[in-house]
């Protein structure tokens, strides 16, 4: 288990990049940036964390898109060590799981380590000058759902930051499985 680390300070600007998806385009960081921020997701597709939480998270993905926050997830495991993160794998995974975000594959590592991604799923939430304001989890679920009326932390701090409030002060790292880095790179 890998917990995020702030690798990436708040305040610092969203590392650009050009990715190609799952749904056949290449994107761009001001492709999947909303007029209000944008959240760039760190995921795989073999991760029991990922798998736990995904459900909720393409809810919230789904909320926040629609009040303006963009959202992209990205995969950058070595699929060569892992097949189940492979290209076309990552196709299956997203028509799954109905994604209503570009899924992008980050085969050299080099966006993750932009980032300072560390597990899946790590979170980066930006406000819509697209600086980082929120590093933290999606929620308490791990492995299992969250308690009853747990706060949908990602989501709440989200519509704040979109509404021009403070980030919040208190952000729990997110937990999950090691970013799988190619030989010799991790």
């Amino acid at each position: 288990m890998a917990v995020g680390q702030m690798e990436m300070a708040l305040g610092a600007r969203a590392p650009d990049f050009r990715l190609p998806a799952t749904d056949g385009r290449t994107y761009a960081l001001k492709d999947v940036a909303g007029e209000n921020g944008a959240v760039i997701v760190f995921i795989c597709n073999h991760c029991p964390y990922v798998k736990a939480v995904i459900g909720r998270l393409t809810a919230d993905a789904r909320a926040l898109m629609a009040e303006g926050v963009g959202f992209a997830a990205i995969s950058s495991n070595d699929a060569a060590s892992y097949p189940e993160d492979s290209f076309p794998k990552m196709r299956e995974f997203a028509v799954a799981h109905d994604f209503p975000f570009p899924y992008l594959h980050d085969e050299t590592q080099a966006v993750a380590r932009a980032y300072g991604a560390v597990c899946t799923p790590d979170f980066f939430g930006f406000d819509r000058d697209l600086k980082l304001k929120y590093r933290g989890h999606l929620d308490e679920g791990r492995t299992t759902p969250p308690p009853p009326n747990a706060r949908r932390e990602l989501l709440e701090a989200m519509r704040a930051i979109a509404a021009g409030a403070p980030a919040p002060a208190t952000q729990v790292p997110s937990i999950g499985c090691s970013i799988k880095w190619k030989a010799g790179r991790g």
